[in-house]
């Protein structure tokens, strides 16, 4: 067997190393993509979660005094864990990037305002909230950021289509090259199978020895692309691992668990399990029109 399989697709073919590149690419690039968009899903999540329980109280003609007593009030409620009074340094802080680093001028009143940390799983406060500040006779407005989270949910779901769609393409790719690629070896030996059908071998022992020859040869080539996309990550992972802030918390996250592993492992074998596919279809169809 292994006797005919050389003569027939020799390993030494040149068309077989450019074949090897492009499909170890295309496992790269749908391993990356993958790993990619999982991780952004991780971190959206991870931050609709945090902002979904965030609301902001926004306090207009009163003093401190009254605003620290309406924070107690509001830290009091069975469904909050935090509620504080912003300082004026803070204040400036946030409307920094809108005011320049100059920041307010003095004799400029800003209204107080009340951040408030929740577990809207138990309810949202928002309603107790204004309640709170009625009481008081502050004039106020309450804006929770559940919103917000729908609005990142319904992007998560696009983005999620969008990475099948992408892996989906990049799959359709490698198997429409390596049926090109079959179907011109299967052309450029045509005389050897014509010697082989002469000598009573079957059509599916022929696509047989393709099967072998394109299966081992997507499975190396997709290892190689999937070695590469855990460098590619783990060096995205280590050189990001200091980052800090808001902008840190948007980017996807990448860490290498066991997802992530799994899906690097899968796809050295779904790319060979294409390959065979796509050559046994590419074969068996191919001597059907010959014959």
């Amino acid at each position: 067997m292994s006797r005919r399989d050389s003569p027939l697709l020799p390993a030494s073919d040149a068309r077989e190393a450019a074949l090897f590149f492009v499909i170890g690419a295309l496992c790269f690039l749908a391993a990356l993509a993958a790993l990619t968009t999982r991780g952004t899903y991780k971190a959206a999540e991870a931050w609709g979660a945090q902002i979904e329980g965030d609301i902001t109280v926004v306090m207009r003609d009163t003093d401190r005094r009254t605003a620290e007593q309406a924070a107690n009030r509001v830290a009091s409620l069975a469904n909050v864990f935090e509620a504080r009074v912003l300082s004026r340094d803070e204040v400036e802080e946030l409307l920094e990037p809108s005011l320049g680093p100059g920041g307010m001028p003095d004799g400029l009143p800003i209204p107080m305002l009340m951040v408030v940390q929740a577990d809207t799983a138990v309810g949202d406060p928002s309603d107790d909230v204004a309640e709170i500040l009625d009481e008081l006779g502050i004039d106020g407005d309450v804006a929770g950021n559940a919103g917000y989270a729908d609005n990142v949910r319904g992007a998560l779901g696009v983005l999620r289509l969008v990475a099948l769609s992408i892996v989906a393409l990049l799959s359709a790719t490698a198997i429409a090259v390596i049926a090109f690629a079959t179907h011109a070896a299967l052309l450029a030996r045509r005389d050897i199978v014509d010697v082989l059908h002469l000598s009573g071998a079957e059509d599916r022992y022929i696509a047989g020895l393709f099967e072998r020859r394109f299966w081992i040869l997507a499975l190396q080539a997709g290892l190689g692309g999937a070695v590469t996309a855990l460098m590619v990550t783990a060096l995205i992972v280590f050189t990001g691992s200091g980052a800090q802030g808001v902008e840190a918390q948007l980017l996807p996250r990448l860490s290498l668990d066991f997802w992530d592993i799994v899906i690097l492992l899968v796809t050295p074998i779904m790319a060979g399990l294409a390959a065979r596919l796509a050559a046994r279809i590419t074969v068996l169809a191919s001597l059907k029109e010959t014959l």
